[in-house]
This record gives structure tokens, sequence and C-alpha cells, in this order.
């Protein structure tokens, strides 16, 4: 009985089987209920006690063996039988999938700010919960100031004490600037900006900025006309011409509205511009010495000029979009239509 353990054993190591038929035919003839495993374990009865022990358990290690042998053998056959029987087509196209798009504004915005880039500003960002020194008070806000009441606003915390609110403009970037980079400065402060408004066809309740400060020594109001010009004629063409209409902002002295040549009837007039053949574009205007003084700039030694733009407004003129809304609904149709500008 040893010697005959011993051969199917080694019978039981040498096993190569590959397929599924070959290994089940094996597993009958070691394991089966006339399997020669199985007769060993009948013969076993007969075996003289004192012998039991020792035969037990070499039979039991060949059992063990041959059952280990054989499961290992069908985890082998049924990864070749997968691997082999697969339903996938290696040689079959891929399928296409649509890619999105650059939403407008993102267009835009970026558009701004590479113009501004070649003539030598730097992005400058900060944060869209702000408080009220940097939104308000540093640009010549008084707290009693009826400027106030031009920017409806909300608040995050109320109270006379520096409350907490969402930015109204992008200015505040502009404070942080002045106080902490070294002068010059000159700086595109793009992001989003909240005010409490109606939501209409020209107005809403978030929307973009990018504003621009150039400060230095002798800097003057003719470096700031020009320096409009030239991004005007960057962004709408180079026959583009501008023109600048006396304004009022609490932070500037003196400010200006500025207006484009409509890029649609060339300053025929049309529905665009309302028969005017000028399209507004942006404010601007020297910037104050009272802000220059608050964010601890010397104003006898340094002077500057800023100027913000509604990043909608500009991409509303660009591409003759009347509704400002279409910007805010993720209409897949409309928004392909802006595949062509990346």
């Amino acid at each position: 009985m040893k010697e005959r353990i011993e051969a199917l054993l080694a019978e039981v190591n040498e096993l190569h089987c590959k397929k599924v038929q070959e290994i089940e035919e094996a597993r009958v003839r070691l394991l089966g209920k006339k399997g020669e495993i199985t007769r060993l374990f009948e013969e076993f009865r007969d075996v003289a006690p004192q012998m039991k022990k020792e035969f037990g358990k070499s039979l039991n290690a060949l059992k063990t063996a041959a059952m280990a042998k054989i499961e290992e053998l069908r985890q082998s056959a049924s990864e070749d039988s997968t691997a082999g029987s697969s339903s996938v087509d290696l040689t079959t196209p891929g399928y296409s999938y649509p890619l999105g798009s650059r939403h407008p504004v993102s267009i835009v915005r970026e558009e701004i700010v590479s113009i501004f880039r070649k003539f030598g500003y730097d992005v400058a960002e900060g944060p869209e919960i702000e408080d009220d020194w940097h939104v308000f008070e540093a640009l010549n806000f008084p707290p009693e100031h009826p400027a106030r009441e031009m920017q409806d606003t909300f608040f995050v915390t109320a109270g006379p004490h520096d409350p907490i609110l969402l930015r109204t403009h992008t200015s505040c970037v502009q404070v942080r600037a002045m106080e902490t980079l070294p002068l010059p400065i000159r700086i595109v402060c793009p992001g989003r900006v909240f005010r409490n408004e109606a939501i209409s066809a020209r107005a809403h309740c978030i929307f973009h900025q990018v504003e621009g400060l150039y400060i230095d020594e002798n800097v003057t109001f003719a470096d700031m006309k020009q320096a409009i010009l030239l991004f005007a004629r960057e962004m709408f063409g180079a026959e583009t011409q501008i023109r600048m209409r006396p304004s009022y902002f609490p932070f500037t002295e003196p400010s200006a509205e500025v207006d484009v040549s409509c890029n649609i009837c060339h300053g025929k007039g049309c529905n665009i511009c309302k028969g005017t053949g000028w399209l507004e574009i942006l404010g601007c205007g020297m910037v104050d010495p009272n802000v220059l003084e608050a964010s601890g700039i010397d104003s006898k030694k340094y002077s500057g000029f800023a100027f913000g733009m509604g990043v909608e407004r500009i991409a509303m003129l660009k591409w003759q979009v009347k509704d400002l809304r279409n910007y805010f609904e993720n209409d897949l149709r409309f928004l392909r239509e802006f595949e062509t500008s990346l």
C-alpha cells in the first residue's frame, strides 16, 4: 500500500491536463466512487491497527494533494477559456464620445486677460467673500455714503463693525494688491461678483468682471486712454474707435464711461447700438488720492488709473447675444455655438 500511495502521489504531481474534459476524467479516475484513491481508503479498513496511523496520514495527504491539483487545473482551464472566448473584438473601431466646449464667458475672460498680459499686466485674484473694508471703505465709501446704495449687496453677516459680504466688484482685489504688492503695480483682476438684482435679459445677480489697476510715478489720464484704446482694438478690431464720457465712481476722480464704435454697423447705426453707432464697454478713472492713502501709498508721489468691465457685456457685444440669461442656463444648443471660438 505504501508503494501505491507514493506512485499515485507522483502521478498527481505530474498531472498536466488542459481541457476541462480531461481534468474531469482525471478526477473520476482518482477521486470518483470507484477511483484509485477511494479504493485505497476501502482497503485501509483491513490494515493492522498498529499501521493505521502511518497509512492514514499518508492517505489523507494524497487525497488533499489530488483535490488541490484538480482545483488548480480547473482554474487554469477556466482562465484560458475566458481569454480565448472573449466577446470583445479588439479590431473594432472605438466609440466616439462628444467633447464639451469652453463656456463663452470663459473664452472672453481669458481673451481679455491675455490682451492685458501682452501689455505687461499680471493677474491678481482674491476671495469672493470679503469684508466691508476691502469692498467699500478702502475704496472711498464711508459708512453713510449714498454711493453704497448704488450696489445692492448680499451680506453674510450684518452689523456696524466690518460686516462680511459677497463682493460686489473685484475692486477689492485691487485694494489687497495695493496693501501688499511693491510699487509699481500693474494688474488685472478677473473674477465672479454678486449683486442683489432682479434677473432679466440685461441683468443677473451673478456676473463676472475684469478690472485693471496701474500705479506708478507720473501716470496720467492720457496713459489710461491709450491703454483702453489699445485693448479695444485688440478685442474688437484694428479700426475700432473709443469715446469717453464723464461719469462718477467713488474710488476714481476724474471718472469716465468708455464706448467703442459699433463693430456691426461701423458707426452707421443699428439695433445693437440702438442707432447711436457706439457701444458702452467699461468704466474707468484716475485712482482717488484717498484710495491710495488708505492703502498706505503716498498720493503725492504716485498716481494711477483703474478700469473695470463686465465679461458678459463684452461677450454679448462680441457675439450679439441679446439675453444675458443664456450664459447661466447651460443649454447645450447654445454652448455648442462657441466650439469654433476655442
